[in-house]
């Protein structure tokens, strides 16, 4: 497993179990944290779609998405406090120092994930029993808190690496804490909107990619082509932001953290004129083994001029920077990032050339099953992004003042292992649930859709999101007539 390959020289027992434990639970929780940044925008998107259009696919598909939104933010809150848990119970030597210092973005995403729960279940509840455009403003701050928990998280992370708004008194403990530089720390700024960017496309590309798989099966209908265009119009919007965002962050870790770009970019020596490696691995003794050789590219990308100079790794001793495999892994994470978001970008011009053109979406299968993947791409940049971050800055938890070795817990290494069986259990069985749920959900839209007698066998998806057939003229939605004709895919 990845902490296998980066943990230290001579590292505590327990180490290798809290990296393990730490990166697993990490690593799943952040497939759900695009739709939960994400999805209740996309979703208002839609809301607000079938109310001013008088649109009732629209509105069929805003509050089905409603439905797996809460159902998603029920399996978030599991993997969330586990999360929440293992920072002090893994790593007591961070949070009994430095907590104070960088304790209150977690605060905030605390308080941020309790009012986008009361939202949610605000919005949910008002499906039928509000007036539609009451119901719709009783939504429109989910997008803002979501955001909020957000900012809360980057904020913390991003003092980690780019730590400041403490003194430190004689013991080398922090003092005089400024609360508002720790927040707004150097890369707070380039990480928040390249993470937040990240989060709509990757939901965009997902949602759509469900309607992509449906109409390459042959359906056809409005319902699919509506699920479609929606999300993805919006993550296509953002890719192109995206690759600029991406690569202003790139060069703010160029000037902020000069280690972690050396690392991500295979830079031994300090120089000039320095090439750029697509892929290759990086050997103990400076050489670069494969890879596609670039020459000045990488000093051309970080200062605009082949006579930038960048900082290499052995700038620092070997005890302060990554080691040459943290270094490989970091450097592929950042690389397979890179050529997707390529690869999305030429996915993008494709859907707008067609649209430019004709109106309409591809007629190619081509692009609807390249759209199907683009989902899933995007969801492996997102863990390729959390690598990147995390293994460039090692050895260090919080940068340049206390090592990941100093910060673990001392219980003992069998517990941590059993610990980390425990968990591995408990999530495959909360995800597999979120999977079953949300299949039981598409069976029952479907049979809906598919039913002759309509309202008479499954009012609740039948029937108007606003109300029974028999009660649209009060409801201020419009006839639901024919309104979810095609299942979800």
């Amino acid at each position: 497993m990845l902490s296998t390959l980066i943990q230290a020289a001579d590292p505590p027992s327990q180490l290798l179990p809290a990296r393990e434990l730490m990166a697993f639970t990490l690593g799943s929780h952040i497939l759900l944290v695009p739709f939960g940044v994400a999805l209740p925008a996309i979703t208002l998107l839609m809301h607000f779609r079938g109310l001013r259009r008088n649109d009732p696919v629209a509105l069929t598909l805003a509050r089905r998405w409603s439905a797996v939104m809460a159902v998603q933010f029920a399996v978030g809150v599991v993997t969330g406090t586990v999360l929440s848990f293992e920072l002090g119970l893994l790593w007591p030597g961070m949070m009994g120092r430095w907590g104070d210092v960088f304790g209150l973005g977690f605060g905030v995403e605390a308080w941020a994930f309790f009012l986008e729960a009361v939202l949610i279940a605000i919005y949910l509840y008002g499906w039928r029993r509000l007036k539609p455009w009451t119901h719709f403003w009783l939504g429109a701050p989910l997008p803002l808190a979501a955001l909020m928990g957000a900012f809360g998280i980057i904020a913390a992370n991003s003092w980690m690496n780019t730590p400041q708004g403490f003194k430190l008194d004689s013991a080398g403990n922090p003092v005089d804490v400024d609360v508002r530089q720790a927040i707004f720390t150097p890369m707070f700024g380039p990480q928040y909107w390249h993470f937040v960017v990240a989060m709509f496309m990757t939901a965009g590309f997902v949602v759509a990619g469900v309607y992509a798989v449906g109409w390459l099966r042959g359906r056809r209908d409005r319902y699919h082509r509506l699920g479609f265009t929606l999300p993805f119009t919006v993550a296509t919007i953002l890719t192109p932001v995206q690759f600029m965002v991406g690569d202003a962050t790139a060069r703010a870790v160029f000037h902020k953290q000069p280690i972690k770009f050396a690392a991500t970019e295979l830079v031994w020596e300090t120089d000039t004129h320095v090439p750029e490696y697509l892929f290759g691995r990086l050997n103990e003794n400076g050489t670069i083994s494969g890879g596609i050789k670039i020459p000045q590219l990488d000093s051309i990308l970080a200062g605009f001029k082949p006579s930038t100079q960048v900082t290499g790794l052995t700038s620092v001793p070997a005890s302060d920077r990554p080691t040459a495999v943290q270094a490989t892994i970091a450097h592929w994470a950042f690389d397979i990032m890179v050529t997707v978001g390529s690869l999305l970008i030429l996915l993008a011009l494709w859907y707008a050339w067609a649209w430019l053109r004709h109106r309409d979406l591809p007629r190619s299968r081509w692009f609807f099953r390249c759209a199907a993947l683009a989902g899933g791409a995007c969801l492996l940049t997102v863990e390729c992004g959390w690598i990147t971050t995390e293994v460039g800055r090692q050895p260090w938890i919080v940068y340049n003042h206390m090592r990941v070795s100093e910060a673990v817990t001392d219980t003992r290494a069998g517990s941590l292992w059993a610990m980390f069986g425990v968990v591995v259990v408990v999530y495959v069985a909360v995800f597999g649930a979120f999977l079953f749920t949300v299949l039981k959900m598409r069976t029952r839209w479907r049979i809906a859709d598919e039913s002759p007698g309509g309202a008479d066998t499954t009012p609740p998806e039948a029937d108007s999101p606003y109300g029974p057939r028999g009660e649209r003229e009060t409801s201020g939605a419009g006839d639901t007539r024919g309104g979810t004709s095609g299942g979800a895919s």
